[in-house]
C-alpha cells in the first residue's frame, strides 16, 4: 500500500532531505511497541546517516492509549517552537507519564515558552492537524503502531532487533 499523502513540508522531518532511503513511521507515544521501535529507529539513524530522511505520523490508537493524543499534541506545540524532535525523545524516553502536568514539565525542560505551551496545548487546530495525520494513516492501510513506509511503500517485515536495518542496507547499501 502507498503512503497518502506523500511527504511534504509540513512533515516533520529529520536526517538529510535528499537522502535514498525515506522512512517514514506512523507511531503512538504511549504505545510499548513503538516505544521499543524508538532506540531501534535511533540506532538505524545513526548506521544509516546521510542515507536516510526520517518522517514522524502521529497515529495516537485513543482507545488503548488514553494519552496519546494530548501527546502528539504536545509534541506538536513543541514544534510551534522548534522543538518538535526534542519533544518526540522525551515522549519516548518517558512514555509512562504523559499526564498533562508531564507534559508541562517536559516543556519547560526543554525552555519552551510554558504559557505559549499551554495555549497550543488546547489549539483546536494544533489537535486538528493531529487528526489529519492520522487519517492519513488510515488512508495509508494503517492499523496498528508502529508502521513504517520505505519510499512510499508500507513495509510489512518486521522491524524488530537489527530485521529493518539489514532490510534497508540489503537494498541500499
Amino acid at each position: 500500500m502507498a503512503l497518502r499523502p506523500p511527504i511534504s513540508d509540513t512533515d516533520h522531518i529529520q536526517g538529510n532531505p535528499d537522502a535514498i532511503i525515506e522512512l517514514v513511521e506512523y507511531g503512538d507515544y504511549q504505545c510499548p511497541h513503538c516505544g521499543r521501535a524508538y532506540p531501534i529507529i535511533k540506532n538505524i539513524q545513526k548506521e544509516l546517516g546521510d542515507k536516510l530522511k526520517l518522517v514522524f505520523r502521529d497515529f495516537p490508537l485513543e482507545k488503548a492509549h488514553p494519552q496519546a493524543l494530548m501527546a502528539a499534541v504536545a509534541s506538536e506545540a513543541a514544534d510551534n517552537q522548534g522543538k518538535f524532535w526534542d519533544m518526540h525523545d522525551m515522549l519516548f524516553e518517558n512514555q509512562r507519564r504523559l499526564n498533562r502536568s508531564a507534559l508541562v514539565e517536559y516543556a519547560t525542560t526543554l525552555s519552551l515558552d510554558i504559557v505559549r505551551f499551554e495555549q497550543d496545548l488546547a489549539d483546536e487546530t494544533i489537535a486538528q492537524k493531529v487528526k489529519d495525520e492520522f487519517y492519513s494513516g488510515m488512508r495509508s492501510g494503517v492499523n496498528a503502531t508502529p508502521t513504517f513506509f520505505i519510499n512510499g511503500e508500507k513495509y510489512e517485515g518486521s522491524w524488530e532487533g537489527d530485521d529493518l536495518l539489514v532490510y534497508l542496507l540489503d537494498r541500499f547499501a
